[in-house]
């Protein structure tokens, strides 16, 4: 791909600043290796803003959670860091959760989860759906979940695990969420070396969740791989153009609407994967940022903009 023509300036800047928190020589880092490089990097983009927020850090279960609780809350989103479920926490992602509360007066419950390769799926999932559970018994409707990457991953299962009980969803909303897709589909190929999110990244963070073998029809490992895409609650997936995760997006969008469901996958041009750290250097990401903002907010109020 021409990613000098469709990634811009500023892009380009977020781009080389994040890699450079990467020690290439190093072949086969370790996971902690990996985190630490991941945490130090998360750091760099955090603007420290003081949010007008009680903010609070808690177990439930031996889950950790962070509540970012607004003066005033419309309701509440469960979110789910990215991170391959190799790295990622409370810490990585607290400053996109701290203002994405601040913005939408949303009460944000941010879940941390067990981490690969130390714990193998179905771990994660087990974590985020006692989470959500505990969440629905705490606090009234409208419940919205939400996460990036692989917490997307984790906000789908969920989300088709949930109608088994008595939850109401008000939505979801998942960004460039890793779901499935076969990956000799056309989105990674044409983006096999996509900036900061590679196919072959995607395979070794596909292996090292499992245990022995990558399960072939398990809708919580993959939720694409369902068959039963009914009775989901409203859902808007954005996707970064640049990112071999972009068929994930269209696919299980197309996958709700023909069963009859609400979904909205917007595809944002010259962005590439993990752009939520970029949103305040880059206009694009900004951009993209509010629209997710607009979008919790819409579906927290039970209403459909699309």
């Amino acid at each position: 791909m021409k990613y000098d023509i469709e990634i811009d300036k500023e892009t380009w800047a977020f781009i080389q600043k994040t890699e450079s928190f990467y020690n290439n020589e190093i072949l086969f880092p370790t996971p902690e290796q990996q985190r630490f490089e991941y945490n130090r990097m998360c750091r760099a983009f955090s603007e420290n803003e003081k949010y007008r927020l009680k903010i609070k850090t808690l177990e439930w279960d031996s889950i950790p959670v962070r509540i970012y609780e607004p003066k005033v809350s419309i309701g509440t989103l469960i979110y789910y860091h990215g991170g391959g479920f190799v790295v990622g926490d409370l810490e990585s992602h607290h400053d996109v959760c701290a203002e994405l509360a601040d913005k939408s007066q949303l009460r944000v419950v941010s879940v941390g989860y067990r981490l690969a390769p130390e714990h193998k799926h179905p771990a994660q999932f087990n974590d985020a759906f006692h989470a959500t559970k505990i969440v629905s018994s705490l606090y009234p409707e409208p419940l919205i979940i939400a996460g990036d990457s692989a917490g997307g991953n984790l906000a789908a299962s969920v989300c088709h695990s949930i109608r088994s009980t008595n939850i109401d969803l008000s939505g979801q909303i998942l960004i460039y969420p890793s779901l499935g897709t076969n990956m000799d589909s056309s989105s990674f190929t044409n983006h096999a070396n996509a900036p900061l999110l590679s196919t072959k990244d995607m395979l070794y963070y596909k292996q090292i969740r499992c245990e022995n073998t990558v399960p072939e029809y398990d809708p919580t490992f993959a939720p694409l791989n369902d068959n039963d895409f009914s009775n989901l609650p409203p859902t808007v997936v954005f996707t970064a153009a640049c990112d071999p995760l972009v068929d994930d997006g269209e696919n299980y969008c197309a996958k709700i609407i023909n069963a009859g469901g609400a979904a909205k996958w917007i595809n944002e041009p010259g962005l590439v994967h993990g752009y939520l750290r970029a949103r305040s250097t880059v206009g694009r990401a900004r951009k993209s940022f509010n629209s997710i903002i607009r979008a919790a907010v819409s579906l927290a109020k039970k209403e459909w903009p699309y």
